[in-house]
């Protein structure tokens, strides 16, 4: 089985994918850091390698046909990444969303407490996350329309949707472990 995480950013997406690697003792896969690296190889910070991504599809090829061909050799793994649901199409499709302003605060609570303070320098406020969060989607939205036709942000396209705004990740892993562990034993 192959289990891919989708949503919104803030929505605690990796904290989930990690703990389900790690319980099911399977390699996880994060697409948003190959990405990261790809633009600071460019000099680039991810808003910017995004952005040329509007123009450049190349950007998002690379990683997308590496998924697709993960998906077609490999087994038993966890992939995050907001079109894994697409390009691994036999994949359990987890969409853990969140409420924007909840989001937003996690991030910049993470920034504020983790290695990435001179990122979290950069903000000052919870707008100004949400402002972020929504050109970053917003650019996805388009690179993946335009490249694909699709709109990953479409809780349709997925198996489960998981709102984590006012649960705990032991909750919201409860919750999923509910959804995957019949399919596991099939």
């Amino acid at each position: 089985m192959i289990i891919s995480f989708s949503g919104p950013p803030g929505s605690g997406k990796s904290t989930i994918a990690k703990m389900f690697a790690q319980y099911l003792d399977w390699p996880r896969y994060y697409v948003g850091q190959m990405r990261r690296q790809a633009a600071a190889k460019r000099g680039m910070t991810l808003e910017e390698y995004n952005k040329l991504g509007e123009t450049d599809p190349s950007t998002d090829r690379e990683v997308d046909e590496w998924m697709k061909e993960l998906g077609a050799k490999q087994d038993n793994f966890i992939i995050e990444g907001r079109t894994a649901w697409h390009f691994i199409p036999h994949s359990l499709k987890i969409y853990v969303d969140v409420e924007e302003k909840t989001g937003a605060q996690r991030i910049l609570n993470q920034l504020k407490s983790k290695q990435r303070k001179k990122e979290a320098e950069k903000f000052e406020t919870i707008d100004q996350i949400m402002t972020v969060n929504r050109q970053r989607m917003a650019s996805d939205k388009k690179r993946y329309k335009k490249y694909y036709g699709i709109d990953a942000f479409n809780k349709k396209n997925y198996d489960l949707v998981a709102d984590t705004t006012s649960k705990t990740k032991e909750q919201t892993f409860d919750e999923i472990w509910a959804f995957i562990e019949p399919r596991l034993k099939k």
